[in-house]
């Protein structure tokens, strides 16, 4: 059965992690964001997004002048260490979620027939890869209790960020993922 979780534990701050856990265009961008940085700049960046447009509307958004948006994204502290590119696949994804959701990310979940076009309709959001729209899957069904039909076949068998539910356990992904990636470089070396 869903829930709304009053937090994600994603950003290491309580207003950040409450605004991820309350706005799911919070939840997308920081998604979005989430590459190149730590997992805590990624999911802060929708709050300090927020604080520094007044407000996250995938209308708005999509609509501001791509140089203003570009400013923003400078501002310091930079929202990312890749202000350019990551201003514009927040504005990219933005449009998407307001042409084809009607400005209402939740509607990519609550409205997916099953897991599969659960996953379909993330993998059409520009900034979502397959390992994000698998992580943003058990995301929503382990933290947020959303299960749409056959949902256990569609859970990574890896941990992911849907595995995180307090900061100790985001030190455990983040340590678990960084053994991973040296695993993975040790044999490719």
């Amino acid at each position: 059965m869903p829930h709304q979780p009053a937090r994600l534990h994603f950003a290491g701050e309580a207003e950040a992690d409450a605004l991820l856990a309350a706005d799911p265009l919070a939840l997308l961008i920081g998604f979005v964001l989430d590459q190149q940085v730590t997992v805590q700049k990624a999911f802060s960046g929708p709050l300090e997004l927020k604080r520094r447009l007044g407000s996250l509307s995938a209308d708005r958004i999509a609509s501001m002048d791509r140089e203003a948006l570009l400013a923003t994204f400078r501002e310091r502290p930079a929202l990312h260490r890749f202000p350019g590119s990551m201003a514009q696949r927040v504005q990219e994804l933005c449009a998407a979620v307001e042409r084809d959701f009607g400005g209402d990310a939740s509607r990519i979940w609550s409205e997916a027939t099953d897991a599969k076009d659960l996953e379909r309709r993330l993998l059409s959001l520009p900034g979502i890869g397959a390992m994000k729209a698998r992580t943003i899957v058990a995301v929503l069904i382990k933290r947020f209790g959303i299960k749409p039909s056959g949902w256990e076949a569609a859970l990574p068998a890896h941990p992911t960020l849907g595995d995180v539910d307090s900061p100790e356990a985001l030190q455990q992904y983040q340590a678990g993922k960084r053994a991973h990636k040296a695993e993975l470089r040790a044999r490719s070396g």
